[in-house]
């Protein structure tokens, strides 16, 4: 069975995680191979955590789990789409359905163009 090519990207490709209702896309994250099999055997997004060098189920902490509709692979076999239900509405650890909520204006300035969907501060309680 044909497989992404992970060791093409030193064991972890690159994901998009879009939304399966609307299309927009929700994140990037990566996974290794053993994310990848999680996430096919459960049916829920399972990442690779870089920072914490570690194995990530998406809402472990925060209950916003994505649930997983459909996966596409690109043509070099090193990208993966995932489009998935986002439980509880939002993908961003900073509490927005997206992790794309900042705009970049022409002159540089980011302004913010979505509204939280939760305060972070309640959900990780950090």
């Amino acid at each position: 069975m044909q497989k992404p090519d992970f060791e093409k990207c030193g064991g972890m490709i690159p994901v998009i995680a879009q939304d399966v209702v609307d299309g927009e896309v929700l994140m990037l994250a990566y996974m290794n191979e053993e994310a990848y099999d999680e996430t096919l055997k459960s049916g829920r997004a399972v990442y690779y955590s870089r920072s914490r060098n570690k194995l990530w189920r998406k809402g472990e902490e925060s209950g916003n789990v994505q649930k997983v509709h459909s996966l596409f692979v690109d043509c070099d076999l090193d990208t993966l789409l995932i489009k998935v239900e986002q439980v509880g509405g939002a993908a961003c650890h900073e509490g927005y359905k997206s992790c794309f909520f900042r705009q970049i204006l022409p002159e540089g300035e980011m302004k913010i163009v979505a509204e939280r969907v939760f305060d972070p501060k309640d959900v990780y309680k950090k």
